[in-house]
């Protein structure tokens, strides 16, 4: 009996010891898989900014060669990007990320959810957003690297759960969100960033259930490209200190930066027919193609002006404005700020991330240059530069850590967030609702009908 009783117990200690394995074993292989995503957003992330860095310096290079080129190549680049835009990748067009929202509101909708984050529109949207920078148009490649590490996410995962690996216990949900906000932490070189945007913004409005692994494959995403290409802040570090009555500062460049980035959410929300005539306004719906070659043609003029400044992100510009050197274009972050506009009405791949951020450090130098040089520059632009992007997407948290991590400033976080919030505030009283999450609805519905029309198709 007693041998009886012992290999009882030890045959159920056995079949423990082999459940704990097998669990192990599950989240072993779990946390491998979700590595292993975020191993490729990073990569596809990393390739994305090359190609960004290359078109930004060929842009230069034609700019500093023949300016004059901007008239003609502007209003053709633009129409045939738009062209394409409209022929092969729809759901390309714009930031990416609405697209991405949009994506998120449609849990339990399969096909309409993978239909605004496909891999198909990511190879799309790379080249796309490419040529647009090659041509000098006023975007960015962060929005974009969103989409593009949600619909990387979510292939890879859809390929694992179809061949019966764990992690079929992920919703499509978790994949998206988690690919996207990875997307902006290896864009941005910002891990803290990547998680931030995803609880804030992806988390605004849309079921989600932040999983470890969740966070862990955005954090992943991060610090992967933080190995490859170093500790180095997107804008270089900075060398500031807090002024004499910080919070004066804060609360001016908060207002002025809130009503001039609330402006250009609504503005954008509103779309290209917004300040057109009545007359003009149903002929531009119906020739978008010719729309953006018009507005090509204004960009060009813009362009021409500036010498090529406001073309592409104004990453240079930004940077000289951090460290406190003199930019002189006078008015540049009004400029700045109308060229990213146009660029977006232009109906073409891109983001507009860092061209807002540059646009507040346009409008910070503009700030300082009221008191006559008598407080420190680089303070007045780093806060303005959180302040305009939390005003352009009513998302402060976000704007202020992005802005902290890109560069490498934080001792000033607290004075970045109120800034970033008094900001915020002030956006709403122009644009009620957050501008991505306008544009999400839009997309929304129109893949709706899309979908929609695709399964009569088939039923007939």
């Amino acid at each position: 009996m007693p041998s009886s009783s012992l290999t009882r117990r030890l045959h159920l200690s056995l079949r423990r010891q082999l459940r704990h394995a097998r669990r192990l074993s599950r989240k072993s292989v779990q946390l491998g898989l979700v590595l292993g995503g975020a191993a490729l957003v990073a990569l596809a992330s990393l390739a994305f900014a090359r190609l960004a860095d290359i078109a930004l310096e060929w842009n230069a290079l034609w700019v500093a060669r023949a300016g004059w080129a901007a008239f003609i190549v502007m209003p053709l680049g633009l129409a045939a990007i738009r062209w394409l835009t409209l022929r092969y990748a729809n759901y390309a067009a714009g930031s990416g990320i609405p697209q991405v929202i949009g994506a998120l509101t449609l849990q339990g909708r399969p096909v309409a959810q993978g239909g605004l984050v496909t891999l198909a529109h990511a190879l799309w949207k790379i080249p796309l957003t490419f040529a647009g920078m090659l041509v000098g148009a006023s975007i960015g490649r962060e929005g974009p690297s969103v989409q593009v590490g949600a619909a990387v996410m979510l292939a890879w995962g859809r390929f694992w759960k179809n061949r019966q690996l764990p992690l079929q216990g992920f919703h499509n949900n978790e994949l998206i969100a988690a690919g996207a906000a990875g997307g902006l932490a290896a864009a941005f070189n910002a891990p803290l960033a990547g998680v931030i945007f995803a609880i804030e913004e992806l988390g605004r409005g849309t079921a989600l259930r932040w999983q470890r692994l969740v966070l862990i494959g955005v954090l992943a995403c991060g610090f992967m490209v933080v190995a490859v290409s170093g500790n180095n802040p997107y804008f270089g570090t900075f060398a500031g200190s807090v002024l004499p009555s910080m919070l004066g500062w804060v609360l001016l460049c908060g207002v002025i930066n809130g009503a001039l980035g609330g402006l250009f959410a609504r503005l954008l929300g509103k779309g290209v027919t917004v300040l057109a005539p009545l007359p003009w306004r149903a002929w531009m719906r119906a020739h978008p193609v010719l729309t953006a070659a018009a507005i090509g043609l204004v960009l060009a003029a813009i362009g021409y002006a500036t010498h090529g400044a406001i073309y592409g992100t104004g990453y240079g510009a930004a940077a000289a404005l951090l460290s406190g050197q003199p930019f002189g274009h006078e008015g540049f972050g009004l400029l700045k700020w109308l060229a990213t506009l146009l660029s977006y009405w232009a109906g073409i791949p891109g983001g507009i991330f860092t061209p807002a951020l540059t646009t507040g450090a346009g409008i910070g130098q503009e700030i300082w240059s009221w008191t006559g040089g008598l407080v420190d520059q680089r303070v007045l632009v780093l806060v303005s530069m959180a302040a305009f992007l939390a005003a352009a997407t009513q998302a402060p948290l976000t704007a202020a850590v992005v802005v902290m991590e890109m560069t490498g400033s934080q001792p000033m976080l607290f004075w970045l967030i109120a800034a970033a919030l008094v900001a915020s505030v002030v956006s709403r009283q122009f644009s009620p609702h957050a501008f991505y999450h306008m544009a999400a609805g839009r997309f929304r519905r129109q893949i709706l009908v899309d979908t929609g029309r695709a399964r009569q198709s088939a039923g007939t």
